[in-house]
C-alpha cells in the first residue's frame, strides 16, 4: 500500500518521539511521486526493492536503482522523486550510533546480510527489547560502514558558472564532452578548470560525465527501453562503447544487470506470495 503524506508525518513523529538508537520502516510510494525538501534528525538509509528512486539536494542528485540504498547523514535537506512505484525500507539511525558510519551522502549496493537485517527489523519494529532483537539490530548498525559505494552521485560544483554547465548537462548528458569548451564558458583555463572540478565534486569531468550518463540510462533501462536505443540517445559511437562504461561503472554488463533485476523482483513477488 502507498504510504499517504499524514502516514508519512506520522513516521516521522514517531521516529523523533523515539529513543531507540535504530528503526526500521517498510512503505511504498506511487510513481512519479514527489516528496518536498525535507531533512531528519536521524541518518536514514534507503534500500529500494522495486522501482527507482532519485533525491536532490544542493549539493547534488543520487539516484537508487532497485537493490541499491541511499545514505543520508542527519540533517541534510533532501527532495524525493519516484520513477515507477518504488516500494522500499528505511532504516533511521541516531547519529555516531557507531563508529564508522558514513559522515558523506553516497549511494551503496546492499550484501545479502544487510538485506535480511533489514527486513528482520521491520518485523521487529514493535518488540525491540528482547535481546535477540538488540542483536538484529546491533548486527545492523554495525553493517552499514561494510556495505559497497557505488557511483550513483552526481555532486555539483560550488563555483556558480561549473555548477550551472553542470545541471544544463544534466538535462541533456552526452557521451561527448569538451573539456576546453567548459573551460572557456566557465572563464577558466583548462589547468584552473580541472583542478576547481576535481577540488569541488571529487570527481575528474571524465568521470564525472559517465556517471551522468549512467544516471540517465538506468531509469530508461528499468522502464524496458532496449540498451540500443538507450546508449545511440546518449551520443555512444557503439553499443559496445556504452556496455564499457556500464561495465566499468557498474560492475556488469547492462543485459546481465537487467537480468539480475528481473530475478530479484520474480524472487521478491514469490516472498511476498509466501508472506501473504
Amino acid at each position: 500500500m502507498t504510504e499517504t503524506a499524514a502516514e508519512r508525518a506520522a513516521r516521522h513523529a514517531a521516529i523523533d518521539a523515539d529513543g531507540a538508537p535504530v528503526m526500521a520502516f517498510s512503505h511504498s510510494y506511487a510513481t512519479n511521486q514527489h516528496i518536498a525538501e525535507h531533512e531528519h534528525a536521524r541518518a536514514q538509509l534507503l534500500h529500494i526493492s522495486s522501482g527507482v528512486l532519485t533525491v536532490t539536494t544542493g549539493a547534488g542528485r543520487w539516484i537508487m536503482p532497485r537493490d541499491h540504498a541511499l545514505w543520508i547523514p542527519a540533517g541534510v535537506r533532501h527532495a524525493v522523486d519516484t520513477i515507477g512505484q518504488v516500494d522500499m525500507h528505511s532504516v533511521y539511525v541516531v547519529p555516531d550510533a557507531v563508529p564508522g558510519l558514513p559522515e558523506q551522502l553516497q549511494v551503496t549496493g546492499i550484501t545479502p546480510l544487510m538485506r535480511s537485517l533489514m527486513n528482520e527489523a521491520v518485523r521487529l519494529r514493535g518488540d525491540t527489547a528482547t535481546p535477540r532483537a538488540a542483536y538484529m539490530l546491533g548486527a545492523l548498525l554495525h553493517e552499514i560502514p561494510h556495505l559497497p559505494k557505488r557511483p550513483l552521485g552526481l555532486a555539483y560544483p560550488a563555483n556558480r558558472r561549473l555548477a550551472e554547465l553542470c545541471r544544463a548537462f544534466v538535462a541533456q548528458p552526452s557521451a561527448h564532452l569538451n573539456i576546453d569548451q567548459w573551460a572557456e564558458a566557465a572563464g577558466l583555463s583548462r589547468r584552473s578548470f580541472t583542478r576547481i572540478f576535481r577540488r569541488e565534486t571529487g570527481l575528474s569531468l571524465s568521470t564525472w560525465r559517465q556517471q551522468a550518463c549512467l544516471m540517465a540510462a538506468l531509469p530508461r533501462l528499468s522502464a524496458g527501453e532496449s540498451v540500443t536505443a538507450v546508449a545511440l540517445d546518449l551520443g555512444y559511437d557503439s553499443v559496445p562503447a556504452f556496455t564499457t562504461m556500464f561495465c566499468r561503472m557498474m560492475g556488469t554488463p547492462p543485459k546481465t544487470y537487467l537480468r539480475n533485476q528481473i530475478v530479484d523482483c520474480a524472487l521478491s513477488a514469490a516472498a511476498s506470495g509466501r508472506a501473504g
